[in-house]
């Protein structure tokens, strides 16, 4: 079957140790499944474990890809989830300390099928094409379960989203929108900053810039580049929840004073449960929203959607139809 895999690592030039083409079909133990993948989506974990980073060199060749939309072998249309955990844990599975993610101990998503625990799929929203349903496992369920989950935010309340262009970004600023939360963004591009008011952004910002007034939460995926921006944009008592650091992890200051003084939380978040991607699934059909896509390719031509996330020139999903 035709699939993007990773042969090798590259820290410095990832796409280069991408390869595009024939791997065997998947292997199915007891309790699991093969979807017929229809559509899959880019993610950043995907550049990451072509640069060596969360995937065992005996791993190789992987598979790449955590997100789907297909048929399960009854014939009905579903969403994968991403998440692997132990089949004897009991409980939110993003805690669970065996836990994978498709592509890192097993196979992605990348192909045109891909084996999966039977209880790993959700039915798709009718009102989604697989194209826009292979979009919600990674970026948008990470955005639900850090509004909903983890960040304490109601409706009313101020979130500022940091680097506005992302999948994850911009899903926040979809879903915090619908929920009834007033939403700052900010990006380094202007274009982006349109593109960000155009999908429920209240206000845009400069990255960097002076806010009006401090706000409830900050969703942070960028990192070290807006580390201190986001710490100083809080009010007193508020949340930073980061489920990313694509600049880097290593602040010029970690600013503990600011943190402890002004009692901020800092919550991390990974991912989500398959109940949340029932509930993010049900929200949007609810809310009457889809996801934001950037670029839709063919699979053979994932070598240049990989080029196009690399380059940092995205707004929204990079997908894949097969």
């Amino acid at each position: 079957m035709l699939a993007a895999y990773a042969a090798k690592f590259d820290a410095e030039d990832p796409v280069s140790a991408l390869e595009v083409g024939e791997r065997p079909e998947p292997t199915v133990p007891d309790g699991w499944v093969v979807v017929d993948v229809k559509a899959s989506a880019l993610n950043h974990h995907d550049l990451w474990s072509l640069k060596g980073v969360g995937l065992a060199e005996q791993s190789l060749p992987m598979i790449l890809g955590c997100d789907a939309a297909g048929i399960d072998p009854d014939g009905n249309e579903v969403v994968v989830h991403a998440v692997i955990a132990d089949p004897a844990y009991k409980g939110d599975e993003t805690l669970d300390p065996k836990r994978s993610l498709l592509s890192e101990r097993y196979q992605g998503t990348l192909a045109e099928k891909v084996a999966v625990p039977a209880h790993n799929v959700v039915p798709k929203p009718a009102g989604l094409s697989f194209e826009q349903a292979a979009c919600l496992p990674t970026a948008w369920l990470t955005a639900y379960r850090m509004l909903f989950t983890q960040s304490g935010l109601k409706p009313g309340d101020t979130v500022l989203v940091q680097g506005a262009g992302g999948g994850v970004a911009t899903a926040l600023i979809t879903l915090a929108r619908a929920a009834g939360i007033r939403v700052w963004a900010t990006s380094r591009d202007d274009a982006k900053r349109s593109r960000a008011l155009e999908i429920g952004a209240h206000d845009v910002f400069e990255s960097g810039a002076r806010l009006p007034s401090r706000v409830d939460a900050v969703m942070e995926t960028v990192g070290q580049a807006t580390w201190s921006h986001s710490l100083k944009s809080l009010k007193q008592g508020g949340t930073l929840v980061i489920s990313g650091a694509t600049s880097g992890q290593a602040p010029k200051s970690a600013e503990l004073n600011r943190i402890f003084f002004l009692q901020l939380r800092v919550q991390g978040s990974t991912m989500g449960t398959r109940q949340e991607l029932a509930e993010l699934v049900q929200f949007m059909a609810n809310a009457g929203i889809s996801p934001h896509i950037d670029s839709t390719l063919p699979l053979a031509d994932a070598r240049t959607g990989f080029a196009k996330m690399n380059d940092g020139d995205v707004f929204g999903k990079i997908v894949f139809t097969v």
